[in-house]
């Protein structure tokens, strides 16, 4: 390998030092906005005239929908069901898609609610959560499987989120593989006393709704079946509705794109990328 080489790459590497050091000192010295309580549930009434699509999903049964950048989906849990499950894709680019992981990682918490945002495995934010009644939702366990209703309720033909969700990919061209660790809504899972994870019981209400804002256009699939950890023995999810409409025009001192270092980065990174397309 030449010096010239070997010159040019320690450049690099000192370049790419700075940038961490600056970041890490930038996210060290700015304090996170606190976040403000539940919207109540009979709050944030949305303007009929921008509702563009409004269907009742049956327990059990899934949604999948294209939704532009700007819209928000509402997931109104109007039975009160135990675990709404969501996943999403990039539309221009389905191969860009939500990351659990970093969704927690960039955000330094597991709690996420209104103000929060959900990444992509690309550190862009692909939607914002800009109303949410009741602030518990699990971004670790992940959805049911035909496994977990076996172990929970014998049955393992049981409608499942993971078959639900290669089931809605697959209405985008998409498959199984195509299909990460998936967001469930209206699921209060916490640590008990042993560590292990538990389902706090009578938190989840009927008339509880998320607000999730489209920063990009999104290709979005929703499973109405139960989170495995729900305490229901029997398989009894409830009906859902779900609200797709056009969400307000977010102002330079929006919540979700300024609560913290992080978020307003990875704003920074999904409008430069929607500006180079």
């Amino acid at each position: 390998m030449s010096l010239n080489v070997l010159q040019e790459k320690a450049a690099l590497i000192a370049q790419r030092r700075q940038r961490y050091e600056e970041l890490k000192a930038a996210g060290q010295s700015a304090a996170p906005k606190t976040l403000p309580p539940p919207t109540k549930r009979d709050g944030a009434p949305i303007e009929p005239g921008s509702i563009r699509q409004r269907i009742a999903v049956p327990g059990g049964w899934y949604w999948a929908e294209k939704i532009a950048r700007g819209e928000a989906l509402r997931v109104l849990n109007v039975s009160g069901t135990p675990g709404v499950s969501l996943f999403f894709w990039n539309a221009a680019d389905p191969s860009e898609r939500y990351n659990s992981a970093d969704t927690i990682k960039v955000q330094w918490t597991a709690e996420l609610r209104k103000g929060r945002v959900l990444f992509s495995d690309m550190g862009r934010v692909l939607m914002s959560i800009v109303e949410d009644s009741c602030g518990a939702h699990d971004a670790i366990v992940g959805g049911s499987t035909p496994a977990s209703n076996l172990r929970k309720h014998g049955d393992a033909t049981l409608r499942s989120t993971r078959e639900n969700m290669i089931l809605a990919a697959s209405k985008f061209g998409l498959g199984p593989r195509d299909v990460a660790p998936v967001l469930t809504l209206f699921a209060p899972v916490i640590h008990d006393e042993t560590e292990r994870m538990s389902f706090r019981e009578g938190v989840i209400q009927p008339g509880d709704f998320v607000d999730l804002r489209a920063e990009i256009d999104l290709l979005v699939a929703v499973s109405n079946c139960p989170h495995p950890l729900a305490p229901d023995v029997e398989f009894r999810p409830g009906e859902i509705e779900l609200i797709v409409h056009r969400a307000p025009e977010p102002g330079t001192d929006d919540l979700c794109r300024t609560a913290t270092a992080e978020a307003a980065r990875g704003f920074e990174n999904t409008d430069r990328y929607l500006s180079a397309r």
